[in-house]
């Protein structure tokens, strides 16, 4: 296994560790995260913001290896298809926690996981006839705008918040919309396989 695909399976390890601890009630084995006042006026749960932390590094090791893969010349299908695999669990499964919570409207991640569904059915019939299928553009753009904007939401929007300028829920919504754009390029341009 190659650099890049190590980094990848880290960042699946680290995902589930996300998770975890975002939905895990850590007040049941007597474990107490405290909560700060930022400004006077926003309450904000330090549990969010080490979260927003290992999310953060998350989403760097994303870029990272993907550069790694590329000038190496390291670019394999196994680190394709589990790249994506760890994009999709970490971004999914802390959109789908931030709409149990309230933190972002609940068709956010409806949207998003339908469109990762479809596209992924899509990679996989293309993938049968010509090999792994990379990330397009438009859905590299998506994700770059929803890890900001999920690490954002995760810091309570600090320090936009302040001002009350909402930049992680416009990034969210922005992430959505070209969600859905590149989720129809990817059928347009794959159309004649899936009908072969």
């Amino acid at each position: 296994m190659n650099l890049p695909n190590k980094i990848t399976i880290s960042r699946i390890i680290l995902s589930i560790f996300v998770l975890v601890l975002l939905i895990f009630p850590l007040d049941k084995i007597g474990i107490v995260m405290p909560s700060l006042l930022v400004a006077g006026k926003i309450q904000v749960d330090v549990k969010y913001f080490i979260c927003g932390f290992l999310f953060l590094i998350a989403s760097v090791t994303d870029s990272l290896d993907g550069h790694i893969a590329r000038k190496y010349n390291m670019v394999t299908d196994f680190g394709k298809v589990m790249d994506a695999i760890a994009d999709k669990l970490l971004v999914n499964g802390v959109l789908i926690i931030l709409a149990c919570t309230g933190f972002i409207n609940m068709i956010i991640p409806v949207i998003i996981i339908s469109r990762d569904t479809i596209v992924d059915s899509i990679k996989m019939v293309v993938g049968n006839k010509m090999g792994a299928v990379g990330a397009s553009k438009l859905g590299k753009l998506k994700t770059i705008c929803m890890m900001i904007g999920v690490t954002l939401m995760l810091f309570y929007n600090l320090p936009f918040e302040l001002w009350g300028i909402r930049v992680a829920d416009l990034l969210i919504m922005i992430a959505t919309v070209l969600s859905v754009i590149s989720g129809v390029e990817y059928y347009i341009k794959n159309k004649k396989f899936l009908f072969e």
